[in-house]
């Protein structure tokens, strides 16, 4: 079974637009490793904290907080992964496999669907790597799982080519969408719905 309100081992901070939902503050305050992205440093450090390491090309970086904390900046040259996946694959080779990122929705819509895409492929290489945002949780699946749920909240199933999709739990019947926004805006009826499939799939659940 699959519950929303997991406790990752470290924490990602993106640089989309910075978390206000009590949520993904929560997870940040709480961290015991927190990774922030280039430009996503800026504003956690003006807000008093410390990050345990900067990740990127640094470029995005303020040159005040470039010098003051280059010994935690890890500059990455590779152009074919954004710093989000960078910021992964560190704390891949330090050991952490269960990760929450936050800040990486908002501002250009087209690093929002990148980086939430990226989910599939954090969970083909064995992470289990969760966006959590200020409106809910994004994971990653893959076949058959039940998860935790409380009836009225909103779900959302985005195919990325599972076959046979049925649910338990569900208003609204599942198919084998075609499209992002067909399987959206569906609602649990229970503390717990299955999806039964094989393949893989994306689940939104509300945190309303």
């Amino acid at each position: 079974m699959i519950n929303e309100h997991y406790t990752p081992e470290a924490v990602i901070l993106a640089n989309g637009e910075y978390p206000t939902h009590p949520l993904p503050l929560r997870m940040l305050e709480e961290a015991k490793f927190v990774t922030c992205c280039d430009g996503a440093a800026n504003e956690y450090i003006s807000r008093g904290h410390t990050p345990d390491v900067i990740i990127g090309d640094g470029d995005s970086l303020s040159p005040e907080y470039k010098e003051r904390f280059s010994p935690i900046i890890h500059q990455i040259a590779d152009q074919e992964t954004n710093d989000q996946t960078k910021a992964v694959h560190f704390l891949q080779e330090k050991g952490f496999r269960k990760i929450a990122i936050v800040g990486a929705t908002g501002k250009r819509e087209d690093h929002t669907l990148g980086n939430i895409s990226l989910l599939m492929e954090y969970m083909r290489e064995g992470m289990e790597v969760r966006i959590v945002t200020d409106y809910g949780v994004f994971m990653p699946v893959n076949g058959t799982q039940t998860f935790e749920s409380h009836p009225g909240q909103q779900i959302s199933i985005i195919n990325f080519g599972a076959k046979e999709l049925k649910g338990e739990g569900l208003v609204y019947p599942l198919s084998d969408f075609t499209n992002w926004w067909q399987g959206t805006l569906n609602e649990a009826t229970n503390n717990r719905f299955t999806i039964q499939c094989t393949g893989e799939y994306l689940v939104f659940l509300t945190s309303m």
